[in-house]
């Protein structure tokens, strides 16, 4: 199964929380930062405004950091996926 989004929405692959410190130090899962970067996975069309498509500014494979609290988090196929609006998306990670 694949995701499509519509609109000006995006589907992004969240990395992984570390598991060390750069100590070393293995960090419990009560201790680990909720990871605020991700890959994407999928962008949609973009939206329309006054007429108009406004174009996305992100592409697929691009690594980006969304806000903290946004989006929807998808489970699909023991993958987890979270989809927000291109609004949401801070910084493309070059």
């Amino acid at each position: 199964m694949k995701l499509r989004p519509l609109g000006n929405k995006v589907v992004l692959q969240k990395q992984e929380a570390e598991e060390k410190t750069q100590s070393g130090i293995i960090l419990p899962d009560s201790a680990k930062e909720k990871p605020q970067d991700a890959v994407v996975i999928a962008v949609g069309p973009g939206k329309t405004e006054d007429g108009k498509t406004v174009a996305m500014q992100v592409k697929e494979g691009d690594k980006v950091i969304y806000s903290e609290y946004s989006g929807t988090e998808v489970k699909l196929d023991d993958e987890e996926y979270i989809i927000v609006s291109q609004d949401d998306i801070i910084a493309i990670v070059e």
